[in-house]
């Protein structure tokens, strides 16, 4: 598993230098022109793509450019149903990740984690390195550390819940932790958040893969349609990246909107995600 997580890595690491190539391009790379500007041979940069996305470099590249949210605007929207799912129910099973998830109760989030355990760990995704913490109950945060830095992401997570017990546990979280990112077996979550943040991240649990949604759905969603900046708020302190999919969430325009954990990481997932649609 171990060789797994560094190749995952090494593959974000990989996007992320090509997000910069594309950026700066005033047109579409070739691959070969791609392939030379990353210092690999077409046939080695061909290779990667398939085996991270399983699409072609060009296909892809079309996911990585800025305009790409404006398409999944237009072709792969998702309208939430009002106020379903929305509550605080406990306990609920999301359709496209085998996800068992947990809300903590108010009374529990108020004393901010006053005699909760959390174990963490530093992994490799596909989106490059992660800081995943998590109690016993299942998985409570995934922070994405390769735009802001290991230190700056455990003071940003131990910050949330002040009065935990924090401790490192290589490992431990590895059977979660590989069933989310590989997308196969069951992982569990358990969501720390105010009453209003938790009903915005059940929300965005009802966004498929491959699909996005915008701030302005969310509010409306959760019964409350002028809280749009307030549902933002509760969409960048969402704590587990990825599982609960904040990135699905984007401007009713069409812009990405902001990401907690850095844009080359949001538009990174994104592409992955539709990439893996298209592909299976």
């Amino acid at each position: 598993m171990r060789h797994e997580q560094l190749e995952q890595g090494y593959h974000y690491q990989v996007m992320r230098r090509a997000l910069d190539l594309i950026d700066d391009s005033e047109g579409t790379l070739s691959l070969d022109q791609l392939a030379d500007r990353m210092g690999m041979s077409p046939a080695h940069f061909q290779r990667l793509f398939s085996a991270w996305v399983g699409v072609s470099p060009k296909r892809y590249q079309q996911y990585l450019t800025l305009g790409h949210a404006k398409t999944l605007l237009a072709e792969r929207f998702t309208t939430l149903e009002a106020a379903h799912g929305a509550g605080l129910s406990g306990t609920g099973r999301l359709h496209d990740l085998f996800l068992r998830w947990e809300a903590m109760s108010p009374g529990d989030f108020a004393r901010a984690g006053e005699g909760l355990t959390i174990r963490w760990d530093h992994i490799d995704t596909p989106f490059g390195e992660a800081l995943v913490m998590g109690t016993d109950r299942g998985i409570c945060g995934i922070a994405f550390t390769a735009e802001t830095g290991r230190a700056a992401a455990m003071a940003d997570m131990t910050a949330r819940w002040p009065k935990a017990r924090f401790e490192e546990a290589p490992g431990a979280l590895s059977d979660w932790t590989k069933a989310a990112f590989d997308q196969a077996g069951e992982t569990q979550l358990h969501m720390i958040g105010a009453p209003f943040q938790i009903k915005v991240w059940e929300a965005l649990l009802q966004v498929p893969s491959g699909r996005v949604t915008t701030y302005s759905e969310i509010a409306a969603a959760i019964g409350r349609p002028r809280a749009v900046r307030a549902v933002g708020t509760a969409v960048g302190r969402n704590p587990v990246s990825f599982l609960i999919p904040c990135h699905r969430a984007i401007r009713k325009g069409g812009g990405l909107g902001g990401y907690h954990w850095g844009l080359p990481v949001k538009r990174t997932i994104l592409a992955w995600e539709s990439a893996r649609e298209e592909a299976g």
